[in-house]
């Protein structure tokens, strides 16, 4: 049997951008992508601290370095800048690996998003 457990999380980044004429997604700065162990396309959840709200979407790179964590598409009603969110991605393993495996969490600066 196969469950899902946390693989990686980004804990409290800040929202720095939506942008409602994209096609979808959520871009997040490729720094911390790899910090996050992120991929492109990889599907996550998004948790708005600021109100609630829970969506899934895709990862696309932002540039590297730039701090960037953009909502695109629909998503983009769900926040404003500055809303702080943490972001998930799961992984599918099987009982013995899943308690052995420890996810990777990433705590940016929630003002710059930036790693410390």
């Amino acid at each position: 049997m196969f469950i899902e457990v946390l693989k990686s999380k980004i804990h409290q980044a800040s929202i720095t951008g939506a942008n409602l004429n994209y096609i979808g997604s959520i871009t997040i700065d490729e720094d911390l992508m790899d910090a996050a162990r992120l991929i492109e396309n990889e599907k996550v959840h998004v948790l708005n601290l600021n109100n609630g709200e829970r969506i899934e979407t895709y990862v696309i790179k932002g540039n590297r370095g730039s701090g960037e964590i953009c909502l695109n598409g629909a998503a983009a009603r769900k926040v404003i800048v500055g809303d702080i969110i943490i972001i998930m991605s799961f992984a599918m393993m099987n009982s013995e690996e899943a308690k052995l495996f420890k996810p990777t969490i990433v705590f940016p600066d929630t003002n710059t998003n930036k790693l410390i």
